[in-house]
């Protein structure tokens, strides 16, 4: 090369601002991993291309560094300074060590843009720049020779809507480019395109989606499509910007895995290079003849065509022409374990339901592809990402009903009436604590009632507080395939995380082993209280709940059955008392219960000076000393191991009391037979003495019937009111024990079951309301789902190594509560279709509302108010690096017999189906694999002990669809396992189901995971796409949950 010595020596001596950068470095050459010298300093100075290296300032250049066919290494270390040019020719390498790291940082990127090459591709920036700047300019001149009522009347948005069916997305169209060209000949193209969008009214570039890589080829046929949702605002007018890139190094694409500003574009040397961009007007291609554009593709200048691309519209439900031969397939072995379902439903748009299921479902995210049959047809699937409002609603609901049910309980404490002292600082220590947690309960509310934005709580906030009761990262996932020769098909998966209290922690442990050592505990507590099992507590809890709602009930029909009498209305005195004897009859049922005498017998030893009206029989001399003290000193009373009996207790006034309610009851129903039959004969005016009504009034001849009925009406109601006094102070009394022998461990346990029950809710609740939207035209699922119940199949993918285990265990608590929650679907009598939640911690009814066309589509027993039971399960296999510790150096225990107790509760639901619904109720069943076989092969599996046996997953989600159950997918935030196994489970259902060619299976899956919606949750999230793995972890993960090159990396999780 030649070169002017003077020259150079002139430049490297002109004033420091005429240099790119300038300052002092160590520099020696290198060759291979020696050092040839020690490093020396020298005053450095970047002029282009061209590196200076001198003694120091004064000095002349005592060296000239040519920065071409070369390339700059840096140490990634935070504490390492030097970077290396490595040059082509294959001279010594330069060693460049400054004094600080950021000097480090500076320095490389200035040596890395010095060459010719930066240069190219900062010219090409500035020309794509210029090209984006000249569109915007043609827009505002076009509008400056408007008038301006037109210019207003612009900023309106009043544009040319595109027509379109309700809840359907507006636009929807693939691409395919021909003809591309390549910078060089023997490059090999890596291509994708990025659509951006030019709204009219505002007229600023806003980067919308973009493609998967197509490798290997000029002429690529991408399958991922572009679509645009039901209220994107997009008209005729919009133009669409389509930017092909070539991609060199998917790994370093580091643009389309990180957030820009929209109006940025994307440095050109990271990972990509521009091929050519063209755009077109959303009008031309909807009324185009074809529904297709054939668009050449030029450089950047404009001057250079570089190929064409070709758009067609995509309408789902019509037929793709045209072969699928030519596009570049997978050479690889791709066998995977079957996940299917084949769920064919009507009204598959959902047309009918739409303002409903837009109550519960907000910020859709929409995504388009376009995968080959076996057969070389095309079939098309529209991915769709939904969240919910549920995600705040539904706690919302329960913190409100837990706080009823809280201060509820404790005016029942307060109403226990005068007790000994140490029962009664025993009730002041336990009011004191539950005041602390209902106060707790009261402010969290009070913060979501704040809550505004986004309805779902991302990963990144799982940890906090205020947010705790939240289920994470819900969303609806949903797959709608339109096969050639199928019928259309929905499969649905709720993805959330699973559900834990992770805010409280898991230090010691979760629910599943925090519940066992408490009660182990309190079994062994000492003397301060009386023990009551669980069942029995439970059962205090039914019964007082019980008494809350009868009461009011009883009381009002008393109240309408005095109105008929003052009415002289015999039909309706006879429906009045028909009601009033139902509900008289389920109380007194109420109290038949043994728990209810024991607790009356608690309850009088722990009154101040009790006497007791029997004298004591002698058993032995330490039973009788032991008795005379619970007489003195109530304190003292002996710990039971289940329910006190002593026989002192005189138990035949509750006898009376109890009885009374049913005698006061008969004399009403006699009162009113005898005023039925005077009605009868009304030209008798003095009737004969009925032996039946011997114990009651009796009946004046010529008597007002409302005259004759009020006393024994009234009678009935003292008699009632006496025995919920006694019977709630009693059950009070039990709820007392519970919570003096564990405070404050009992009411943090409650509470932290509150919580993950919370999160577990919302995700049943959404998943029951778009099941039974989805349903709602298949009479064998809706005959199913009031005979059977709903089976709720989880798949959980936690490790049980370290906080993990923790979070199983509370998910394994939470989603068997869920067995306590019953659904009722009611007509809607208002626009607010949100679900109503009612009951108590040991029994939930959930009303799903409906509009009127929808209620009349169900059975009359759904329609008649019948609860609908759920059937949860929940499978889990740990798959990542965490339960390779844990399967080598750990224990699974949890794993297996979390699976193991729930095959059995699965097995149960499969034998009350067997047994309950008729063989031919849902044919398609008959097409598919014996459900008895799959069963048995599960069962194996689980027995099989096998290390990371992700089959059990597959062929649970299989049972659970052949079952028509509710499937959701669970990781610690449901966000990067969770998205690896469910585009696993949509890739092995087209294949499977609907005849995927065999060698799209990997593409199709990569597709999925790269663009699809998942990439976009993960966005959502932690405003990265990127999901959160690294190569180390990647390397313990099965195959086929392992994301494509370029997806993962650094990331908050």
């Amino acid at each position: 090369m030649r070169f002017n010595a003077k020259d150079l020596a002139l430049l490297a001596r002109r004033p420091s601002g005429c240099f790119d950068k300038e300052g002092r470095l160590k520099i020696c050459r290198v060759v291979g991993d020696e050092k040839l010298i020690e490093p020396r300093e020298r005053w450095c100075r970047l002029k282009g291309n061209l590196l200076f290296l001198m003694k120091n300032k004064s000095f002349e250049a005592s060296e000239v560094v040519i920065l071409e066919r070369c390339w700059v290494v840096e140490f990634r270390s935070k504490t390492d300074v030097s970077i290396v040019l490595k040059f082509q020719s294959g001279e010594p390498d330069l060693y460049l060590e400054a004094a600080s790291k950021p000097d480090c940082e500076s320095w490389a990127v200035a040596l890395g843009e010095a060459n010719s090459e930066g240069l190219q591709n900062k010219i090409q920036q500035l020309r794509r720049l210029i090209m984006e700047i000249k569109e915007e300019r043609s827009s505002d001149e076009a509008r400056q020779f408007l008038p301006s009522s037109q210019v207003d009347s612009l900023g309106e948005l009043q544009f040319t809507s595109i027509q379109r069916i309700a809840n359907e997305p507006k636009l929807e169209f693939s691409l395919a480019c021909k003809d591309l060209v390549a910078a060089t000949r023997d490059r090999k193209l890596n291509t994708f395109i990025q659509v951006s969008v030019v709204h009219p009214a505002e007229h600023i570039l806003t980067r919308y989606s973009s493609t998967e890589i197509v490798e290997g080829t000029r002429d690529p046929l991408f399958l991922t499509g572009v679509t645009f949702p039901p209220e994107y605002p997009i008209y005729e007018e919009t133009k669409i910007k389509l930017t092909v890139y070539d991609v060199k190094d998917k790994s370093q694409d580091t643009v389309r895995t990180s957030v820009l500003p929209d109006h940025k574009e994307a440095r050109a040397d990271v990972g990509r290079s521009f091929l050519g961009c063209t755009t077109f007007r959303v009008g031309d291609l909807v009324k185009s003849k074809e529904q297709q554009l054939t668009l050449t593709l030029r450089t950047s200048d404009g001057g250079k065509t570089v190929g064409t691309i070709e758009v067609n519209l995509v309408k789902m439900g019509e037929l793709e022409d045209g072969e699928t031969d030519h596009i570049t397939t997978d050479a690889q072995d791709q066998k995977c374990a079957l996940v299917r379902e084949c769920t064919a439903t009507e009204g598959i748009s959902g047309r009918d339901n739409l303002p409903s299921l837009n109550a519960v479902l907000k910020n859709p995210i929409c995504k388009l592809y376009r995968f080959p049959t076996s057969d070389n047809k095309w079939m098309r699937i529209r991915e769709q990402m939904a969240e919910t409002t549920l995600s705040f609603h539904v706690p919302k609901e329960l913190i409100n009903l837990h706080i009823k049910e809280d201060m509820r309980r404790n005016q029942e404490l307060k109403d226990l009436g005068e007790l000994a002292p140490h029962w009664d600082n025993m009730r002041r220590s336990v009011i004191a604590h539950c005041d602390q947690m209902l106060s707790m309960y009261q402010d969290t509310l009070a913060e979501l009632g704040k809550h505004t934005g986004s309805s779902f709580k991302s990963s990144c906030s799982k940890g906090e507080k205020t947010l705790e009761f939240i289920p994470i990262n819900l969303h609806l996932q949903r797959m709608h395939v339109h096969s050639p020769r199928l019928k259309d098909a929905l499969y649905d998966v709720i993805t959330v995380g699973a559900p834990a209290a992770h805010f409280q922690g898991f230090k010691n442990g979760g629910l599943r082993k925090l519940l066992s050592k408490f009660e182990a505990e309190r079994r062994n507590t000492g003397y301060q209280c009386i023990y009551y099992s669980p069942e029995n507590t439970a059962k205090a809890k039914e019964v007082l709940s019980n008494i809350n709602n009868l009461q009011p009930l009883i009381s009002s029909h008393a109240d309408l059955l005095l109105n008929s009498a003052s009415q002289h209305s015999p039909d309706s005195l006879k429906n009045s008392l028909k009601m009033l004897s139902e509900k008289t009859e389920l109380f007194v049922h109420a109290f038949k219960d043994q728990l209810v005498r024991s607790a009356l017998l608690a309850l009088y030893t722990a009154r101040p000076g009790c006497v007791l009206k029997k004298p004591a029989v002698p058993r032995n001399t330490a039973e009788e000393g032991d008795d005379l003290q619970h007489q003195d000193h109530p304190s003292q009373i002996k710990r039971q191991d289940s329910i006190p009996h002593h026989s002192e207790y005189d138990e035949e006034e509750w006898d009376r009391v109890w009885a009374n309610v049913g005698k006061s009851l008969n004399c009403v129903i006699a009162m009113v037979d005898r005023l039925l039959e005077k009605d009868n004969i009304s030209n008798i005016k003095e009737g004969e003495n009925d032996p039946a009504a011997a114990d009651c009034r009796m009946l004046h001849t010529g008597s007002d019937w409302y005259e004759q009925l009020y006393p024994l009406v009234i009678t009935l109601k003292d008699c009632m009111g006496e025995v919920v006094t006694r019977a709630k102070q009693s059950m009070a009394f039990v709820l007392l024990q519970e919570l003096a022998c564990g405070l404050p461990q009992c009411l943090m346990l409650t509470l932290r079951r509150d919580i993950v029950f919370s999160q577990a809710l919302a995700g049943l609740v959404c998943g029951f309301i778009i099941k039974l939207h989805t349903g709602l035209h298949d009479q064998g699922f809706l005959q199913q789902l009031h005979t059977v119940g709903l089976l709720v199949q989880y798949e959980g993918l936690l490790s049980t190594y370290s906080e993990e285990a923790g979070m199983l265990e509370d998910m394994a608590v939470g989603i068997s509560d869920l067995q306590k929650v019953m659904f009722k679907v009611i007509e809607a009598k208002s626009e607010d279709f949100l679900p109503i939640i009612t009951g108590r911690r040991e029994h939930y009814i959930i009303e799903v509302q409906l509009p009127a066309k929808m209620f009349e589509l169900l059975p009359q027993e759904i329609k008649e108010g019948k609860l609908l039971r759920m059937y949860p399960v929940l499978f889990n296999v740990g798959i990542n690096e965490q339960q390779t510790l844990a399967e080598r150096f750990g224990d699974t225990t949890l794993q297996e017999n979390i699976n193991q107790e729930n095959l059995e509760l699965l097995k149960e639901y499969y034998k009350l189906f067997t047994e309950k619904m008729p063989p031919d109720c849902l044919p398609h069943f008959q097409e598919q694999n014996d459900l008895k076989g799959l069963l048995e092969n599960l069962h194996q599996n689980i027995q099989a002990k096998k290390r990371k046996n992700v089959e059990i997953m597959w062929l649970a989600a299989t049972i659970c669809r052949k079952l028509n159950g509710v499937r959701f997918t669970c990781c610690k935030s449901a966000k990067d396992r969770t998205s690896m196994s469910v585009t696993l489970e949509q890739c092995s259902i087209l294949r499977d189901e609907h005849q995927l060619h065999k060698d799209f299976f990997i593409r199709a899956l990569d597709c999925m995971r790269r663009e699809g919606c998942r990439i976009e949750n993960v966005l959502k999230n932690v405003k990265c796409r990127k999901y959160a793995f690294n190569m180390i972890q990647l390397m313990a993960f099965p195959k086929y949950y392992r994301p494509p090159e370029g997806t993962y990396g650094k990331a908050d999780t």
